[in-house]
């Protein structure tokens, strides 16, 4: 394992009178762990597996729009938003809040409402009460009946998460998990971005929430988990992976349909393991270099043409008693 970057993100680069506290992070850790982002998904289940493609804002793909279809009256559909990073200044993206309004706009245009949004964090750069105020009120005007949210390491900077868990963690547990249930899914928003070094990390009390939270469900019950970091293994040499995710993983392979989707690495990335299908969302900030293709996870300064091809919405349905979830990503351009 190496040692994390340090590079101009838009956050100072420097420390000094801000100590470590137990599950906060100060800044220069959070220098080390910035750097990713993710997008809006709306997601359509059929059959109980994932499919994803990619395609632009005029794109089609005909086993994502049979997926669609098939959500009729009744079916479940709803938007991932990520790492929208209100706050964060500089050359990769100059007006953050500008390209997450239009994804906001491209949600209310999808041509249904979606039945909720969830933000699977790193909605603030730096972590201010202004910061969660203007993300909050833009998010107020998605076309949707609620907005749920899971914390990245940007929305807990130095203080442990209080401050986004005064805004966003109304009836959350602990730091701010939970679960809820839907349309026939049982649905799981994880905190993995407090207690962190180089790596995720959950804890055992939302271990044991987990495990108690699944104890009395069907293994027929389809299982989608939200978090910010991946709970695989995708680059733990930038920091992609969560080190005790396996312990969560392993309460969850009886089930025969479960789905992980986050955000935090900016880029869109699927892994199947047997029945568990990983799913990383693009973002509305900027973008990120593909694992191992630069020195390090810093913001990609690309031309503003390119920047919009990078971001992006997924959408997501499922119909009860279908075994597949159909996503369906979209750019921004």
């Amino acid at each position: 394992m190496t040692d994390y970057y340090d590079s101009h993100d838009g956050a100072p680069d420097h420390d000094a009178g801000q100590p470590d506290t137990e599950h906060g992070m100060t800044r220069r850790q959070l220098i080390r762990h910035a750097g990713w982002f993710g997008g809006a998904v709306v997601l359509t289940v059929v059959s109980g597996e994932v499919i994803s493609h990619i395609a632009d804002s005029q794109g089609t793909n005909a086993k994502a729009n049979a997926g669609a279809a098939a959500a009729g009256s009744g079916a479940l559909r709803f938007v991932q938003v990520s790492d929208s990073h209100i706050g964060f200044q500089g050359p990769a993206n100059m007006d953050v809040a500008g390209s997450f309004t239009e994804a906001i706009n491209q949600i209310n245009s999808l041509g249904f409402r979606p039945d909720f949004v969830m933000h699977s964090g790193d909605l603030t750069h730096l972590s201010t009460a202004g910061q969660f105020n203007q993300v909050k009120q833009m998010m107020a005007a998605m076309k949707t009946d609620r907005v749920f949210t899971v914390p990245g390491e940007h929305d807990s900077i130095g203080d442990a998460g209080r401050a986004y868990r005064r805004t966003f963690g109304m009836g959350t547990l602990g730091d701010g998990w939970y679960s809820f249930d839907t349309h026939g899914v049982h649905f799981i928003a994880l905190v993995n971005t407090l207690s962190l070094e180089k790596l995720g990390h959950l804890g055992n009390d939302q271990i044991d929430f987990v495990r108690k939270d699944v104890a009395g469900l069907s293994s027929d019950t389809p299982i989608v988990v939200f978090s910010h970091i991946p709970l695989f293994a995708m680059y733990p040499k930038w920091g992609w992976s969560t080190d005790d995710a396996l312990k969560v993983i392993a309460l969850l392979r009886r089930f025969s349909s479960v789905t992980c989707l986050n955000g935090h690495v900016h880029q869109l990335f699927t892994k199947t393991e047997g029945n568990i299908t990983f799913h990383s969302a693009t973002t509305t900030a900027y973008p990120l270099p593909k694992p191992g293709r630069a020195p390090a996870p810093t913001p990609q300064v690309v031309p503003a043409r390119q920047l919009k091809e990078a971001l992006g919405i997924r959408s997501v349905g499922y119909r009860q008693g279908d075994r597949e979830l159909a996503i369906k990503d979209q750019r921004l351009a």
